[in-house]
């Protein structure tokens, strides 16, 4: 964080009116400064590396590179800037591949004023801050049986299942053998609670894994 403790930020969002309405939120209140805007997550990366701000407010539905790919790029090249999750999405989909990739916290848009104030603080300290939407639907995940996490390379396997592709054909698009590909789905029927393909596919899409 800035030694006069001002928090500096950085605002990645796709919509120009976000973007304006968080910046003027932010200016109009002591003790935050914004250093920058990006509309993707590609500039984010970049603007990150530019400005190092302390915390990155990053949106994760964006056209010309999503969040999660930049809030995985930043962790991987060891960015000091903790990223807070500012979005509308709140299904396993968006929420867990976010926090895996090295998100500090996760809030909804419609998150009042002040409770984003408290949570950008808390993420410039490196502290999780996990909206009461979100934190409600990661405890039943762990909590619940047949709703553990599926592994990246998991929800891959599971995409192509959903778009009808064999599994000799899953194991050419990603490198692997069938013999794992078989495994991978062995894994994913399990956490998900099911027996077969199609029924992996119908509670991937209710669950808001797929789609």
């Amino acid at each position: 964080m800035s030694g006069d403790m001002t928090i500096s930020l950085l605002i990645v969002d796709d919509h120009p009116v976000v973007r304006d309405g968080l910046r003027g939120m932010f200016e109009n209140s002591p003790g935050f400064r914004v250093l920058g805007e990006a509309s993707d997550g590609v500039a984010a990366v970049a603007l990150a590396a530019e400005l190092d701000p302390d915390v990155i407010l990053m949106d994760l539905r964006m056209p010309g590179g999503n969040g999660v790919e930049a809030i995985a790029e930043l962790t991987r090249t060891g960015t000091r800037a903790k990223v807070l999750v500012l979005t509308t999405y709140d299904t396993d989909s968006d929420t867990l591949p976010a926090i895996e990739a090295g998100a500090t916290g996760y809030l909804l848009k419609d998150a009042p004023r002040d409770e984003l104030f408290t949570a950008v603080r808390a993420a410039a300290q490196g502290r999780t801050v996990l909206s009461p939407a979100v934190a409600s639907r990661l405890v039943s995940a762990v909590r619940a049986p047949g709703n553990e996490p599926l592994s990246a390379r998991e929800r891959e396997v599971l995409a192509l299942v959903a778009k009808g592709t064999s599994n000799r054909e899953i194991a050419r698009v990603l490198f692997i053998s069938e013999a794992t590909v078989k495994t991978h789905l062995t894994h994913l029927y399990a956490k998900l609670g099911v027996n077969d393909r199609a029924a992996a596919v119908a509670v991937a899409y209710d669950r808001g894994i797929l789609g």
